[in-house]
């Protein structure tokens, strides 16, 4: 069994399913979908973006790409950008790979793309690299304190 993550506690008062799968060096997204034999538009990629010295997290569907325009107007800053690697590990807790929604050490706000609201479930990163949480997306939002917006480039 995994190692308990933050994340994991963070879910432990919703429905939800823990999932496994050999780790990927890169793609971390698009690899956790195809191990896990999961529509790509249903697992979420956790990306953390900067607007001076604010963060932010933002999830999106690991089949799209993250619209950093759309998400900057979203949180109502003028612009974004994606934040350091190093900077992201510090505010979250978590490694590149295993950035989790659920349980950072700042909180953040959060942003999930609209796309997702309405599926039955959906599939973010549990904290490390190549262990999953699936849960519904009203309850991740609530654990998240995120917010739902149009977030994904068309």
């Amino acid at each position: 069994m995994a190692d308990k993550t933050r994340a994991l506690t963070a879910a432990q008062g919703v429905p939800h399913e823990v999932l496994t799968y050999a780790p990927s060096q890169d793609h971390f997204g698009e690899h956790s979908a195809t191990e896990l034999g999961l529509d790509p538009a249903a697992v979420l990629k956790t990306l953390v973006i900067a607007h001076e010295r604010d963060l932010a997290v933002c999830c999106v569907p690991v089949a799209g790409h993250l619209s950093l325009k759309a998400a900057a107007k979203a949180l109502g800053w003028k612009r974004a950008e994606m934040a350091d690697p190093a900077k992201a590990q510090r505010a979250t807790g978590y490694v590149v790979g295993g950035i989790s929604p659920l349980g950072t050490l700042q909180q953040l706000p959060t942003l999930i793309d609209a796309s997702v609201a309405d599926l039955p479930a959906v599939t973010v990163s549990a904290g490390q690299r190549g262990l999953s949480l699936r849960l519904a997306p009203g309850d991740l939002a609530s654990l998240a304190g995120a917010q739902f917006a149009e977030i994904s480039a068309p």
